[in-house]
């Protein structure tokens, strides 16, 4: 423990952001770290429990206590040593997990908790900063060789850890830049995307090769796949989003997420967009359907284009600003958050407006448009869940409560089903799980030998942290696999 008792005399104190009036202007980062002596006075809080459950509750096992008390010592460098030991990539999880550590921090029982996040994003950027940050190359090769499918943050995980034990690794993308869903799904203004290039060139001076443009089980065949690797990694990520079969679906001027925000990235590096392609919220009345981090982000994005009413709707009940019983500490606490996007929404759609843009309990009935088939009306009715006799919940419409809103862009931000089957997992001809995903064994390895799954294709959609996680795990089975050992 860095100060004994730091946690009863340091209140908590997290990064400032940047004026609502001076970042919705563009998709800059929007955070302003602090100066060392503020994070070492932070770490301070870190009460060094005997049980550490912000261990316990990341996935990938981050030694949090260790680290910050090296924070509060200074020891800056021997903090990086260890973060770096079980988290590949604390530069993305630092910016954009939601901190599962914190939601098991023993400090959050009655008080806020340490602010870990800020603290490792601190302790990456200082070790980019001041070069400690190396490409670390393996001892021997092996001479074995391993293709990995996707570059989101599973594959990008699976691939340096592969690499580093000596192995021969090949990432494939189908998209022109690595990074997945971080590159292309994520907002700029939470991750700028030179965030990932500098990881990458890290990737590529360790001997990782990057094969962009290729859609594995279109360009390149799987049978070529096979004979030319001695393991593949399938890290593809979930990525048939989840549609919303109603009346009026197909008018113009609804689309999925993803391919909202991939867009908007692909505007933010410079790609041209034809016009008749453009999704944009310029001078329109927004509906944001998704109450989730994907619909947040929506949120943001749409008011950085200039939306004129952006409305962000869910089905489920709004969540409560205390834990309830029934979700005790050290899960982490389902209750509500209120996102950056939401604060900008606040102050640039309507002044110092305090209601707040999202409702809860929305039942979507039907879209309608013009003669001309755009979007111009989105049809509702309010709900209510309850306890049936059986004592399962079940959801009852209001009885006239329906109401309709002006709309000219809707955005489906509702999640995902399971990976995609068409291509790379048909021509595997892999045996999928009950939910549609890649179904493989305690060692990651799918139905088909030698080719092994992790991340969202495996488990479904999840967290980057998880996706980490995964990648980490299935290099270990991969190698062992190997290697015999």
């Amino acid at each position: 423990m860095g100060k004994v008792g730091g946690f009863l005399e340091i209140s908590r104190e997290e990064f400032a952001k940047r004026p609502v009036e001076e970042r919705v202007k563009d998709f800059k980062e929007l955070y302003k770290p602090f100066t060392e002596k503020n994070l070492e006075k932070q770490a301070a809080r870190c009460m060094d429990c005997g049980t550490p459950f912000c261990h316990f509750s990341c996935p990938v096992g981050n030694l949090c206590p260790e680290w910050q008390d090296m924070v509060n010592k200074g020891e800056w460098e021997k903090a990086l040593e260890l973060l770096q030991s079980t988290n590949n990539f604390p530069e993305f999880t630092g910016r954009i997990c939601p901190a599962l550590c914190e939601g098991g921090c023993v400090l959050g029982i009655n008080d806020k908790p340490v602010t870990t996040r800020n603290i490792e994003y601190a302790i990456i950027e200082k070790g980019w900063q001041e070069g400690w940050v190396k490409p670390i190359l393996p001892k021997v090769k092996t001479g074995k060789t391993v293709a990995i499918i996707g570059s989101g943050p599973a594959g990008l995980a699976a691939a340096q850890q592969l690499t580093r034990l000596g192995h021969t690794v090949t990432v494939y993308e189908r998209a022109s830049k690595a990074g997945g869903i971080i590159t292309y799904g994520i907002p700029d203004y939470k991750v700028e995307k030179w965030v990932v290039d500098r990881r990458i060139k890290q990737m590529e001076a360790e001997g990782t090769k990057f094969i962009y443009n290729t859609n594995v089980g279109v360009d390149l065949p799987v049978e070529e796949l096979l004979n030319n690797y001695d393991a593949v990694v399938l890290a593809g990520g979930s990525r048939l989003a989840r549609d919303l079969p109603v009346y009026g679906r197909e008018l113009k001027g609804i689309h999925y997420a993803m391919d909202y925000l991939t867009q908007q990235n692909y505007v933010n590096e410079g790609k041209e967009i034809a016009e008749s392609d453009r999704i944009t919220a310029k001078g329109k009345n927004v509906l944001i359907i998704g109450g989730g981090d994907t619909g947040a982000d929506c949120v943001g994005t749409a008011i950085r284009q200039g939306a004129k009413n952006v409305y962000q709707i869910e089905l489920l009940d709004k969540p409560p600003l205390d834990r309830p019983q029934t979700n005790p500490w050290p899960n982490f606490p389902q209750v509500l958050k209120n996102n950056t996007a939401h604060e900008e929404a606040k102050v640039c759609l309507g002044g110092e407006c305090k209601t707040d843009i999202r409702e809860w309990n929305i039942l979507t009935k039907r879209f309608s448009g013009d003669e001309a088939g755009n979007l111009k009306k989105y049809h509702a009715a309010r709900v209510k869940w309850e306890i049936d006799e059986n004592g399962k919940r079940v959801m009852n419409e209001i009885p006239n409560s329906e109401f309709e809103l002006d709309i000219e862009l809707a955005v489906l931000a509702i999640g995902f089903v399971h990976p995609e089957h068409k291509g790379l997992v048909g021509n595997l001809e892999l045996e999928l799980d009950g939910r549609g995903n890649v179904k493989s064994d305690k060692k990651y390895m799918t139905s088909k030998e030698k080719v092994f799954a992790a991340g969202d294709m495996r488990r479904g959609q999840s967290l980057i942290v998880w996706a980490i996680s995964e990648g980490r795990n299935a290099a270990e089975n991969v190698d062992k696999y190997l290697m015999g050992e």
